[in-house]
């Protein structure tokens, strides 16, 4: 007897609908096949379903058994099937009702028949609303996830045995209900807060004008002066995520199996920190089957590279394009995959090997030819990519050991949340976020400058030998500085401070 049961694929971050297509016929007892692009996992599914079929004291059918996951194009990976297969397999005996609706299954499945977490619910309950399915059977460990979907009923299936009493009208499981979620405006915990570093006056002003704007920046000094503690203060003044910016950000660590067990939805901004060692592939995403990298991980929050020279040329340079188009797209002979990479870089560097090159309390033992070197490992593209560049020079004692109160980030945060509201006007029906989203359009639309700007900016491309995208970086800092002090234009103080964060050439 034939049977179909609804399930769902991954693609990207994206779910597509598969049919699970159950043969139950007369053949060899006991032989299982599974057709249809399956991976290893699905292929040891075999084994799963029998014995939790067996476990859950329901009788596997004495028959052969063929197993179809339609398309049959599209490559399956992963336990998500068990799930479908098992009540495919019961629907074929005739355990459970044949014709089970417009449901959706999904599970993995132990072998005492409890179901387990899987990847990526989130992407595949979207998929199962958007093609019209009302119901969908998923672990009971990520009903919550699920429910972020609206419009879905949604059952937490804890055993395989209790499905089947379910699905026989014997003993319902009720529909998940989900609690009411602490808004998202609510004060978030983060590690480190503003108030807690000394000093840094210039590093904490343009790193709160790069969170308005969402820039990229670059603190260079010598070790010990607080670029880390910096970057990480970071996500403590950017502006709380929108219910938008969580369901993206979420669906990302969905799939990626990285979304904690109890926050089905993610409220807090993504801080990445990989370390210097990381390959291109897991810092922009790929493999065989590609996943998303930790640009897309940091997606709408902060990618921090410490140590920046460090890291491998060739890995540094695959960050150009995502610099610039917020979005990755990775090629293999299968097809493309993309993935959002809308994040603020923040790196750090010393100045030179030894990290004391300029600094007035160490002397610095590295030759001028280590220095160069060193500094060439970034490229001049890269470099021109980041908006902000910045010294971080050590915090003198008066002030460590100073009991003044520091701004906290809160402060710092009001600031920047009126900021972004003031873009989220201009930007109103463009679809762009922030000022950094700007392309050249938008610069000639919204960076207006008068007659001394011009000047200015013109002297400055001059002096500082500004390429043409430094230019429109230029103008959308100082679009930023503007809406920072509230202003309509940008002044020829907005320009001057934005002029002054750039990198100057090198001797």
């Amino acid at each position: 007897m034939l049977a179909k049961i609804i399930s769902c694929a991954l693609v990207g971050l994206e779910g597509v609908l598969v049919d699970v297509e159950v043969d139950v016929h007369a053949g060899q007892v006991g032989k299982i096949d599974i057709v249809g692009l399956p991976d290893t996992a699905i292929q040891e599914s075999r084994q799963r379903v029998r014995s939790a079929i067996h476990n859950s004291n329901l009788s596997f059918p004495q028959k052969r058994v063929t197993i179809n996951l339609a398309p049959a194009d599209l490559h399956k990976e992963g336990p998500a099937y068990d799930l479908p297969i098992a009540v495919g397999i019961l629907a074929g005996a005739n355990q459970v009702p044949l014709d089970q609706g417009n449901s959706m299954f999904i599970g993995e499945l132990s072998l005492d028949g409890s179901v387990r977490h899987v990847n990526g619910i989130i992407s595949m309950a979207s998929a199962a609303r958007e093609k019209g399915i009302e119901k969908i059977y998923v672990p009971a460990v990520d009903a919550p996830e699920a429910a972020l979907i609206p419009d879905l009923i949604v059952y937490p299936v804890e055993t395989l045995g209790q499905l089947v009493m379910h699905l026989n009208n014997l003993l319902p499981i009720e529909p998940f209900v989900p609690q009411r979620q602490p808004a998202l405006e609510a004060e978030p915990s983060y590690a480190i807060d503003f108030a807690e570093i000394r000093g840094q006056e210039h590093a904490k002003r343009a790193l709160e004008v790069a969170a308005a704007g969402g820039h990229c920046v670059l603190m260079s000094g010598p070790p010990g002066s607080g670029k880390t503690l910096l970057a990480r203060a970071v996500p403590s003044i950017l502006p709380t995520m929108t219910i938008e910016e969580a369901l993206e950000v979420t669906k990302i660590y969905s799939v990626c199996g990285l979304l904690p067990s109890d926050q089905p939805l993610m409220r807090q901004r993504p801080f990445r920190a990989p370390h210097h060692t990381i390959s291109q592939a897991g810092l922009v995403g790929g493999g065989h089957w590609p996943r998303p990298g930790e640009i897309s991980l940091a997606h709408r929050g902060v990618l921090f590279l410490d140590e920046l020279p460090e890291f491998g040329m060739r890995t540094l340079e695959v960050l150009r394009q995502p610099l610039e188009d917020k979005v990755v797209t990775i090629s293999r002979s299968t097809g493309s995959l993309s993935f959002p990479a809308n994040f603020m870089l923040i790196a750090a560097m010393n100045p030179c090997p030894c990290g004391y090159y300029g600094d007035p309390t160490h002397e610095c033992t590295c030759t001028r030819s280590m220095i160069e070197n060193y500094q060439k490992r970034i490229s001049g593209p890269l470099m021109d990519r980041i908006d902000i560049h910045i010294e971080v020079p050590h915090v003198e004692y008066e002030k460590l050991a100073g009991t003044a109160p520091e701004e906290s980030s809160a402060q710092v945060r009001a600031r920047v949340e009126q900021a972004r509201e003031r873009q989220r006007a201009r930007f109103a029906g463009t679809g762009l976020q922030c000022n950094a989203d700007m392309g050249p359009g938008e610069v000639r639309r919204f960076c207006t400058l008068d007659e001394v700007g011009h000047q200015l900016i013109k002297t400055a491309m001059r002096q500082l030998g500004l390429s043409a995208r430094a230019y429109h970086r230029v103008l959308k800092l100082a679009r930023t500085i503007a809406d920072l002090a509230g202003s309509e234009r940008i002044e020829p103080a907005h320009l001057a401070e934005a002029l002054q964060y750039r990198q100057r050439r090198r001797d």
